[in-house]
């Protein structure tokens, strides 16, 4: 009997080794890219990018697809500039792993590529009320690397203000609305508080120094020597050269901290943080990162450390909020939020654009225009 018990245990365990064995294939497994396939004669088309594969950026293709129509409810736009994010390129990718189960095994289900843009309103659906043909607006939606998409009236949309680029608009949806809510909503950042931002001068960081001030508290950034001048002109009451001293050494404690890049171990940063203060992660997981866990590694040490302290700790995702956009653009009318752009490319060049992204180097946004870009 004992035997028999040994020997059903053993077979569980093979057929369990077996399982993990083929969903860890599955999550890994890249099909090879497939060609799109043309629209048919006569249908409306435009260009945009796609990927048909998981891959690094030589993976992503202009192609002619077809031009959407605004269904009801919703609103075509005719994009003008749109900009990358480290979120397009984990889903260029498809890692780490895991986000492949929804976004597909093998290859990706949906090709489209992009999520910020700027535009003009060039149709509404039937029922539309919010927004009219011929408003300028910026947002965040798939596929918004194309020359046209539709979206939602009640989604991630709001009208640009005047004043602000297009191009500057496009910089805005992610970036702004996860330093905004991180800072506003998940640390509720009150004035007089000190908040050390770490990886001031990339897409979020440019934008959390210009919140966390606005908002009233005392601002230190986090970049190389390179970008302190930048940090300092958006707000930082003292810029830290991480080249030259490390944040986490220093004497001073701070009531929040936002890590951009999570570059520090999270032992040595809760060293700086008040007793009560909140240390937030926004990134981590670059482009060297195990496409097992990638940016899933830190929180996950957070948290299980914040079980033994007083200190808040853990991730930060932003939503899709079209109320938080009119507050980011109310904020930019007012002169109180500026948006960084260091380098623009024109739609057939965004690959380089991804290639430049995954470098890390990045002050501020790169963005993509539909228009040329002149030497």
């Amino acid at each position: 009997m004992a035997t028999l018990r040994r020997r059903i245990l053993w077979s569980i365990a093979g057929v369990l080794l077996l399982a993990i064995g083929v969903f860890a294939w599955l999550l890994r497994h890249e099909a090879a890219c497939q060609a799109g396939v043309a629209p048919p004669p006569g249908v409306p088309t435009m260009q945009a990018v796609v990927r048909r594969c998981y891959g690094p950026p030589d993976v992503l293709a202009l192609e002619e697809i077809e031009k959407p129509e605004p269904t009801e409810g919703r609103v075509l736009v005719k994009v003008h500039a749109a900009s990358v994010n480290p979120a397009d390129w984990h889903f260029m990718r498809g890692e780490p792993y895991l986000i492949r189960l929804d976004f597909g095994f093998g290859a990706p289900k949906n090709p489209r590529v992009g999520i910020d843009f700027a535009g003009t309103v060039e149709a509404v659906g039937a029922g539309v009320t919010k927004f009219k043909p011929g408003d300028a607006v910026f947002g965040g939606a798939n596929g918004a690397l194309a020359e046209y998409l539709t979206i939602a009236e009640d989604g991630n949309l709001a009208l640009k203000p005047d004043g602000v680029s297009f191009e500057e608009a496009a910089a805005v949806n992610v970036a702004g609305l996860t330093a905004l809510q991180t800072l506003r909503d998940r640390a509720a950042v009150q004035p007089g508080q000190k908040v050390l931002i770490n990886g001031a001068s990339g897409g979020v960081g440019t934008f959390a120094v210009q919140i966390a001030r606005y908002l009233g508290a005392e601002v230190t950034g986090v970049c190389s020597g390179r970008n302190v001048e930048l940090v300092r002109a958006l707000g930082a009451g003292r810029v830290i050269d991480y080249t030259r001293e490390d944040f986490t050494q220093g004497t001073a404690r701070y009531d929040v901290i936002m890590d951009n890049v999570v570059n520090r171990g999270i032992l040595e940063t809760r060293r700086v943080l008040e007793p009560d203060g909140k240390l937030i992660l926004i990134g981590g997981g670059g482009i060297d990162a195990s496409p097992w866990y990638g940016a899933f590694k830190a929180p996950i040490k957070a948290l299980f450390v914040s079980w033994f302290v007083d200190q808040d700790m853990g991730m930060f995702i932003s939503h899709h909020s079209g109320e938080d956009l009119a507050t980011l653009a109310e904020l930019m009318r007012q002169g109180e939020l500026r948006p960084v752009i260091d380098r623009v490319y024109p739609l057939a060049e965004t690959a380089e654009a991804m290639r430049y992204l995954e470098t890390g180097r990045a002050r501020g946004k790169v963005i993509v225009t539909m228009a040329p870009v002149l030497p």
